[in-house]
């Protein structure tokens, strides 16, 4: 791995870290790019609650070094509390069942 990967890659970790609730997606929640980042968007917005998010499109060495890091081939990602929750279904799935909602406002205070 090359130095330049390794800083991207500690960038993301760090990212993660510092961030409880953290979205990495195609553009921003003003102007979601695809329509997957507008659905997560949509469901975190529901929720209410702050959460910080990482343009991916702005962000080319971060949008090829994430999958590796998170074992995730695609985009948008949900980190919370440092974990992975997964993508679009997955995120619409979670809040559908009431899991996401109280997970959300667990590591993001109001």
């Amino acid at each position: 791995m090359t130095e330049q990967a390794n800083d991207i890659e500690t960038l993301i970790r760090n990212q993660i870290k510092e961030n409880p609730v953290l979205l990495y997606m195609k553009g921003t929640p003003q102007f979601p790019q695809c329509g997957f980042s507008a659905k997560a968007i949509e469901v975190l917005t529901q929720i209410g609650r702050p959460f910080a998010f990482v343009n991916i499109l702005e962000n080319p060495e971060i949008r090829a070094t994430l999958p590796k890091v998170a074992n995730w081939p695609t985009f948008p990602q949900l980190w919370i509390n440092g974990e992975l929750m997964g993508g679009s279904d997955i995120i619409l799935e979670m809040y559908q069942s009431g899991e996401l909602k109280p997970l959300v406002e667990e590591h993001s205070p109001a």
